[in-house]
């Protein structure tokens, strides 16, 4: 190698390695440590601009009840969420897909076949709260950050830092969440991540008064529906955590989330 190679290697480590450092953040409710190398506004601008297309794309399900049963529900989490500088919307798409995603910003979208599941309000909230915590935990911009890092080396994350709403940077965002040419479908997320938007979902379905065993009860539907279909990948082999872990993981933090944010909700 030679020394003017080195020499650059060495800069684009050091960089890489200040952006880190600057970039250090602290999740909300979990206080988990998190790489941002991106604004919120940035985050969100994508993220806005990404809601446009699965609306132009995706055919919106003419159901009153159950499209203002998902809106209801997502305005009381999103009110508990507290965070109204984010344009809260909720969609229900008509398609026979057992899903639901939420992108930057707070655009919330939900497949009409994820409700033959969540039959009840408190696992519907589940689901909302689970994916309005993604927002609300600023998982995109960690996984968009992530990607800055990796893809593109240290000087040329500065320089799509730098440019705002690039060409490079919706790239990298398209790569991130998974979309693209698939607008719409499930955005992978870490198994840290699924976790801790697990936890914080329940947290806030409870602070708008849902009963969060409604997260319990829906990811045991989530395991038989999963088993039916032949659908449980081994957990090493997937980005979600194994539907049984993530049952016996919701069990064990119930308890204490329904005493600090159920029942205090009842009594005011």
């Amino acid at each position: 190698m030679n020394l003017r190679l080195k020499r650059h290697l060495k800069r684009a480590a050091l960089l890489c390695l200040v952006l880190a450092v600057a970039a250090c953040a602290k999740a909300a409710y979990t206080n988990r440590s998190q790489l941002l190398l991106i604004s919120e506004g940035q985050e969100t601008q994508l993220g806005l601009q990404a809601a446009q297309d699965v609306v132009k794309k995706e055919k919106m399900s003419t159901d009153r009840i159950q499209t203002e049963r998902v809106k209801r529900i997502g305005r009381r989490i999103a009110i508990a969420a507290n965070k109204p500088d984010y344009k809260w919307e909720f969609f229900l798409i008509d398609k026979d897909t057992v899903n639901a995603f939420c992108l930057p910003g707070g655009k919330v979208f939900v497949y009409t076949g994820i409700l033959e599941l969540a039959t009840t309000n408190d696992e519907l909230a589940a689901i909302m709260g689970h994916e309005i915590a993604h927002a609300l935990e600023r998982h995109g911009g960690e996984r968009m950050s992530t990607a800055l890092m990796l893809q593109m080396g240290g000087q040329a994350a500065s320089m799509a830092i730098g440019a705002g709403s690039s060409p490079a940077m919706g790239q990298v965002f398209s790569q991130a969440y998974g979309i693209g040419s698939q607008v719409g479908v499930l955005l992978p997320h870490s198994r840290t991540q699924e976790s801790e938007a697990d936890e914080v979902g329940m947290i806030l379905a409870a602070m708008a008064g849902y009963e969060p065993a409604g997260a319990l009860t829906l990811w045991q539907k989530m395991d038989a529906y999963s088993a039916k279909k032949g659908q449980n990948p081994p957990a090493f082999l997937s980005t979600h955590p194994a539907t049984k872990q993530r049952i016996a993981d919701i069990r064990a933090k119930m308890g204490a989330i329904r005493a600090k944010y159920y029942r205090q909700q009842l009594l005011n």
